[in-house]
Order: structure tokens, then sequence, then C-alpha cells
């Protein structure tokens, strides 16, 4: 089983969209068997609640549903997933102050560096505090990224 846990601050906005649109695209794919999907935050501030319900909206319009509850990624996940992926670079370097561990950090990137319509380094950004267009932008940019992280996972581990 490939393990991959999307991060972003508090698990209620990109990070459970991300978590949402990778499942869908796995289990479409076939390959819901192999590649099991999570979403964590670097901060515990929202921990237990659901995804914000803007979020939540956006997803179901387009056949999503995110059930996730928000919790803190934690040091002992760097064992159990094999990719980490950062919404943005402010959370990358929280995950990467959380080990000193190179195989931890080989599993650190950020989830934008997967599509290939984006220059790399990019952030998702965060839609909280903007207007209800930002949730609509986050969800098409983690559709994006999921799908060329999805195709790097399907030729790095050679799956069907």
């Amino acid at each position: 089983m490939i393990r991959v846990c999307f991060v972003c601050l508090g698990n209620i906005c990109r990070s459970p969209t991300a978590e949402g649109v990778m499942r869908k695209l796995v289990i479409d794919a076939g390959l819901g068997e192999q590649i099991a999907v999570a979403s964590a935050g670097t901060a515990a501030y929202h921990t237990g609640e659901p995804a914000d319900v803007r979020s939540r909206q956006e997803a179901l319009s387009r056949g999503v549903r995110l059930e996730s509850r928000a919790r803190q990624f934690q040091q002992r996940d760097f064992e159990h997933f094999e990719y980490v992926l950062a919404m943005d670079a402010e959370n990358l370097d929280e995950l990467r102050n959380l080990t000193e561990d190179p195989d931890h950090l080989e599993r650190l990137d950020l989830l934008r560096n997967f599509d290939p319509g984006n220059p790399s380094n990019r952030d998702v950004p965060d839609p909280y505090y903007g207007d209800e267009d930002g949730f609509g932008r986050v969800y098409d940019i983690c559709e994006s990224a999921c799908r060329g992280l999805l195709q790097h996972i399907s030729q790095e581990h050679g799956l069907a």
C-alpha cells in the first residue's frame, strides 16, 4: 500500500480538498487497493472538525465528498506515509522542522510541484479568508496537481 498525506495549516480547506480529489482519482483509476489517501494540518486549531463548509460545498458540486476530520500531523506520521505533500512553503518548512531524518525529508514536497501546468515551488492559495471563488480555484488546482501526482506514483511504483 502506498500512502499519501496532504498537509495544510488547519486541515479544513486545502488538504481535505486534495484528499477528496485524490481519493476520487485513485478510485476512478481502480487503484483503491494500492493507494491510501489522508490529510492533516501542521496546527491543531481545528482538530476533530469537518472540512470547512465552503470546501465541502465546492467538492460536492463536483461529485466529491469531503468526509475526513481535521487532525494534526505528527512526527510519527513520517513512518506511515511515503508521500507527504504540503500545500504551501510555510507548511513545508513546518514539516521539515519535525524531523532531521533524511528518509523522512525525502518524502516531503509541495503538491503543486506535481502539476505540469504550473511552475515549481508554487503554493496552493489558502481560501479561508477570501471570497467564495477561492474554493473553486483551490479545487481546480488540487485536481490538476493530484492528476500529476497520481501519474507520478503510478509510474514510480509500476501501477497499472
